[in-house]
């Protein structure tokens, strides 16, 4: 159904929209554009009432003294001769070109503006698009010497037109950054067929406001925990210029869906609450009512394997799990459609994980089947830390197991830096990834039609399939158990691990405490030095915190099963530093060396009563002289 209002709704002829724009909307690439470009499906969507003009033209530039200036082009004057009713804009990719911005940037917000009141002289009542330019991937072959920063210098002029204009802002790149997938010529610049698919149906919902009505973000379930103490933000989408009404407790707001169908609505904070409540949701004669919603605080559990691994496989799980009614603990796990075993995964899982739908599930109350199937780390820490602050307690598990960190990290942070941006070229054949990922992914991917198939292994993939989609949900913190997929590379985890930790904070715009698990004691001889890189990592980052597990390991199984513990020390961790409680809180942690006439001293925090195990002389420790 059509919901465009006003002069298009009443026009009595087919409304005329013209796609303006460069070799994107012209179709470039592709086998048949008159049928496969963006505009073309754009026609059969919108139907016999519309009719659609493409009016592409590779190459082109906005820019008037551009290497090939729109203006210039038939395209353009067809584009005039069209007298369009809508006029959808997508110009700015080859200004990024060294011939272009560098000389002529400062014209480019004059010529868009010469181009908008050039539509409008022939027909004064047209509708400008404005469009927030398709991405540009890093296969494009000036990407890190000038493209990536020009592209998005272009960016933001865009969005100052929109505004001087009042033209609406169709944001290709927010909705396709994350879809590489969608981009796989050699330039990784222009769309393939699935990709002006996804671009027309885009089009298609800014121009009728068809949203498809009110849709809530998954992470928003009954019996979910709200963080106490700070803003409470509720979002979704849902038809364009429409109203959302939120009700919560005594507190109501309602608020206008945006021309690309976004709500929010914000709550001031509130305190911890035990008792039951209710939210309701309404919009455009529909109604979601959720029910069972506490307040409390909510901590984030991720990772791979480890932090996966269940309560039901961890040793006295089931004591645990059995006890688990007598605490106000909820859970939301996240669970992988595939899991990343030594197997093909079939057409619907690589469907699934192109399209970033791949992680599902709903909060459940603390009951023993929800705590068996939850990690064992993530609920011996919950079950520790509920009782000793005594407010409710929600706990996000999502890991992937054998994931590397670089899968945990956002896209333009890994694009920004020189360091990183190299690990998305070829990735499956890259040292950035550890060899065991890069085997099994290629076991995983098998029966992978395409090259650009997407993987929970590739560089950031489970934020942009998993983390990307919780934020702005508030949180408490942050706990982590991963390392073994980079452990071949304690070096480049130590650059990465404080890029990752600070990605995650400025997404969520707070400075959370993040606890993380040091690696147990598995035989390998590349993990001791991981370990002392994860130790050194604490001078680095800030409000983080370290939890043991070597002690705990077993030197020929990387995943040991006596996971209770490290729940329990990543939750003294919490309760001393994020809780402020007396307790100890870790064991004893060395903080450096001095020489001592003929003895070296080691020193060490959390100290309180060390001393040697059964009280026999010191041993596990090597003097390392000048000869090594």
């Amino acid at each position: 159904m059509l919901l465009i209002t006003g002069f298009f709704a009443s026009a009595k002829e087919p409304v005329k929209v013209a796609c303006i724009g460069n070799s994107v909307t012209f179709g470039y690439g592709l086998a048949d554009p008159a049928t496969q470009s963006y505009p073309a499906i754009l026609q059969k969507k919108l139907g016999k009432n519309f009719i659609v003009g493409n009016f592409g033209h590779s190459g082109a530039t906005l820019l008037r003294k551009g290497h090939n200036p729109y203006y210039k082009t038939k395209a353009f004057a067809d584009a005039l001769d069209f007298k369009a009713d809508i006029a959808v804009i997508h110009l700015g990719l080859n200004d990024t070109d060294p011939r272009n911005f560098p000389n002529y940037r400062d014209e480019f917000i004059p010529d868009y503006n010469w181009l908008i009141d050039t539509l409008k002289k022939v027909n004064p009542k047209v509708k400008i698009f404005a469009c927030r330019l398709t991405p540009i991937f890093t296969g494009h072959p000036r990407f890190v010497s000038s493209t990536f920063d020009w592209y998005h210098e272009v960016q933001k002029r865009i969005g100052q037109v929109a505004v001087i204009n009042k033209a609406v802002v169709i944001d290709f790149y927010k909705a396709l950054h994350n879809r590489p997938d969608l981009f796989t010529d050699a330039p990784t610049l222009h769309p393939n067929a699935a990709g002006t698919e996804k671009i027309s149906e885009i089009v298609y919902k800014h121009i009728t406001g068809n949203f498809g009505g009110f849709q809530l973000p998954g992470i928003f379930t009954e019996n979910m925990v709200l963080q106490r103490d700070k803003p409470l933000v509720f979002w979704g989408t849902a038809n364009a210029n429409t109203s959302v009404t939120v009700a919560f407790g005594k507190l109501q707001k309602s608020v206008s869906t945006a021309d690309d169908g976004t709500w929010k609505v914000t709550f001031p904070a509130m305190k911890a609450s035990k008792a039951p409540q209710t939210i309701t949701f309404k919009n455009d004669g529909q109604q979601v009512v959720l029910k069972n919603i506490l307040v409390g605080d909510v901590w984030l559990a991720s990772g791979q394997s480890n932090m996966y691994f269940s309560l039901a496989q961890t040793k006295g799980g089931d004591s645990l799990a059995n006890a688990s009614a007598q605490k106000t603990i909820r859970l939301l796990k996240y669970r992988p459609y595939a899991e990343t075993d030594n197997i093909a995964w079939d057409s619907t899982a690589l469907k699934k994980a192109n399209e970033l739908d791949f992680f599902s599930g709903s909060w459940r109350t603390n009951e023993t089947l929800a705590a068996k199937e939850f990690s064992g780390v993530a609920y011996a820490f919950a079950s520790t830390l509920q009782p000793e602050i005594d407010v409710p307690v929600g706990v996000i598990e999502i890991a992937v197991g054998g994931s590397p960190q670089i899968s945990w990290v956002s896209r333009l942070v890994l694009e920004s830096d020189p360091l990183f941006e190299p690990a998305f070229k070829n990735w499956r054949g890259s040292d950035y990834i550890m060899q065991w990922c890069r085997d099994r992914a290629n076991t995983n991917l098998a029966n992978a039609p395409s090259a650009f198939q997407r993987h929970t292994y590739e560089p950031s993939y489970n934020f942009e399939a998993g983390i990307s989609k919780m934020i702005p949900f508030a949180i408490k913190g942050v706990i982590w158990y991963q390392g073994e997929s980079d452990a071949d590379n304690a070096e480049l985890y130590k650059k990465l691990f404080p890029i990752f930790v600070q990605d995650w904070r400025s997404q969520w715009k707070d400075s959370f405490p993040f606890y993380y698990v040091q690696l147990s004691g598995i035989n390998r001889p590349s993990w001791n030095y991981f370990r002392d890189v994860q130790r050194q990592l604490l001078q680095t980052v800030p409000n983080s915190g370290m939890a043991v597990s070597s002690d705990l390991g077993n030197e020929t199984n990387v995943h040991p099963t006596d996971k209770i513990p490290v729940g329990q020390r990543l939750a003294q961790l919490a309760l001393h530093q994020t809780y402020h409680k007396k307790n100890v809180p870790a064991g004893p942690l060395v903080s450096g060396a001095k020489l001592h006439d003929n003895w070296v001293v080691v020193l060490f925090e959390n100290n309180k009563g060390l001393h040697t195990s059964g009280n026999e002389p010191l041993r596990g420790f090597q003097l390392v002289n000048d000869k090594g």
